[in-house]
């Protein structure tokens, strides 16, 4: 059903029509063809033409100083491990000491040879006391051997391959180098002792010190 205007008639005798409704019914969201007001649209887009592009440019530098700092603080924390590996080599690692009963054993020889012991001598179906002393010092001394040993055959391939590959410095060699040689002389020393309680007893021993010596 169609709404007509108001009519009115002239003085030279025509008609008008009023069309001030259909005038005021064209001011929609949507024409007469159906095409949405563009007002929403439009301020959308002025919004995103209206952001400053400093925004964008302080994002990707805050982005890129958080990957940086997080590369620094990985690569630190390797190079903390590898001179932390180095400090060790060049600390405590190989400043190794003979035990104790090193010397006790030779206090107890000593004793024994003022009480008329003769190195080398068999003991026989009986030991007598001052062998039986001497061979139980010498065990001891034989069982606290073996951390200072096992120590230096387990640090020796690492030593030799770093060595090899020119990985570890003058120092750090000389330093191992030292412990080694100390430990093959006390072996060397135990197995001159050993025979000299008992003869034949050098093979004995090398089972407690380590038969790679």
């Amino acid at each position: 059903m169609s709404t007509t205007g108001e009519a009115t008639v002239n003085p030279d005798g025509s008609t008008t029509f009023d069309d001030a409704g259909a005038d005021a019914n064209f001011d929609n969201t949507t024409d007469g063809s159906g095409i949405p007001n563009m007002d929403e649209e439009t301020t959308a887009e002025e919004i995103i033409k209206g952001t400053d592009p400093a925004l964008y440019l302080a994002i990707a530098v805050v982005c890129f100083a958080v990957i940086f700092v997080f590369i620094q603080i990985r690569k630190k924390r390797k190079s903390d491990e590898i001179d932390s590996f180095f400090s060790n080599l060049d600390g405590d690692k190989f400043n190794l000491q003979l035990p104790g009963s090193v010397d006790e054993y030779y206090e107890v020889k000593e004793k024994c040879e003022k009480a008329g012991w003769e190195p080398g001598q068999s003991s026989g179906a009986q030991p007598s006391p001052h062998h039986r002393a001497l061979a139980q010092a010498l065990m001891k001394r034989c069982i606290d051997d073996i951390p200072i040993v096992t120590h230096i055959q387990r640090e020796s391939p690492g030593m030799n391959k770093l060595y090899s590959q020119s990985m570890c410095s003058v120092k750090q060699w000389k330093s191992y180098q030292a412990a080694e040689a100390m430990v093959s002389a006390e072996v060397e020393e135990v197995r001159a002792e050993a025979d000299e309680i008992e003869p034949g007893w050098s093979q004995v021993s090398t089972l407690y010190i380590g038969h790679s010596y």
